[in-house]
């Protein structure tokens, strides 16, 4: 009798097994990962050596993202920039710290001939109170604050010029939404200036990163930045850093509007080297961490693409003829990893998809680029 062959059910029977199938093909046939490498190093060629930028990387997640936007900072002429590393994101209760973002960031930078300034701040979970905001810093977290603040410092000596203590102190919402005080932010200050002098010497501790606010005295929202710059003096905070970084923002207003102390404009950084004079601090420089004037089309305190590339170029033009106090000055914002949908998508440079926009090739021409 002729035996029959063993039947043999159908793929469509068994699911799990084409399933499977399927994933074998597709990993075989995938490219393996590309390599990124920093590559041999680059200059930055520039007619404007004071020009930075403040990236905004650390939520970006693809390595040559990275390598791009940094290789583009270069190519537009400008040296310097200001990059925010949240010591929430890398150091867990345990101490144990991940250094492989900041590692990448830093290592990118230095190969694209990059002056890095480091913003440092976010509070991890174990350092603060239970059911508190991210940037809620109590006084009893200061000596932990200051400790990773040292190994940073330590870790990136040579290869980061400065690090920012914190940011914009002087509004409650970046101090856990708590009404702030400059002798709070001072006492942070002196736990920080020694820690990471002892860790590297030649690394700078920049204070403040102070906002430009107008809230009156009492506010619950902050603290006019004139005032608490001049309570951060009488404090004793010009022992506690080596430069002071501000923030300061033109609005509708041209660069070289007149500064007053009931209004925020560009030359407001006048009224601040003020202050510091009167305290005899006139040799410590500014550094312009956050800058610049926004395109939006439908935003009240915004202004049209042009005037924004002639207000820009007009405010570098400022800086060099007359404020030899700026040591730097960085443009609000290179480039976000993603679009925020919102008015702040027209204070960038490049787009998350790498379209440089009008104001970066101006930037570009200005540099000799």
């Amino acid at each position: 009798m002729r035996r029959r062959p063993f039947p043999i059910p159908p793929l469509r029977w068994r699911p799990g097994l084409y399933l499977f199938l399927l994933l074998l093909i597709g990993n075989w046939l995938q490219p393996p990962p590309a390599l990124i490498t920093p590559g041999p190093p680059q200059t930055v060629h520039t007619s404007y050596p004071r020009l930075g930028v403040h990236t905004r990387l650390t939520d970006e997640v693809e390595e040559w993202k990275i390598q791009r936007t940094l290789q583009m900072v270069r190519e537009m002429g400008a040296p310097w920039i200001v990059e925010f590393f949240p010591w929430a994101y890398y150091q867990g209760e345990d101490g144990q710290i991940d250094w492989q973002h900041p590692d990448l960031v830093v290592e990118h930078a230095r190969a694209q001939g990059l002056k890095v300034i480091a913003r440092i701040g976010l509070v991890p979970e174990w350092a603060r109170p239970e059911d508190t905001p991210l940037n809620y810093l109590e006084a009893d977290a200061y000596g932990d604050f200051a400790a990773f603040a040292a190994a940073f410092a330590g870790r990136y000596q040579g290869r980061v010029e400065a690090i920012v203590v914190g940011n914009e102190p002087n509004l409650s919402f970046e101090w856990g939404y708590r009404q702030t005080t400059a002798a709070d932010y001072v006492a942070l200050l002196r736990a920080v200036y020694p820690a990471v002098k002892a860790a590297a010497p030649e690394m700078l501790v920049l204070g403040g990163a102070l906002a430009p606010t107008l809230e009156p005295e009492g506010s619950p929202w902050g603290i006019n930045d004139l005032d608490y710059l001049d309570e951060m003096y009488r404090s004793g905070a010009a022992a506690y850093f080596d430069g002071l970084a501000v923030h300061v923002y033109g609005l509708t207003f041209p660069p070289e509007a007149e500064p007053g102390p009931a209004l925020l404009n560009f030359r407001r950084v006048e009224l601040m080297r003020e202050v510091m004079v009167a305290h005899g601090d006139e040799d410590t420089k500014i550094y312009i961490t956050e800058t610049g004037w926004n395109d939006h089309p439908r935003w009240t305190r915004a202004v049209r693409p042009a005037q924004r590339i002639v207000y820009s170029l007009d405010a570098l033009r400022l800086v060099e003829t007359k404020w030899s106090f700026v040591e730097m000055i960085a443009i609000w914002a290179f480039r976000y990893p993603a679009p925020t949908r919102s008015y702040m998508d027209y204070y960038t440079l490049v787009s998350p998809d790498f379209v440089a926009r009008p104001l970066y090739h101006e930037l570009q021409t200005f540099t000799g680029n």
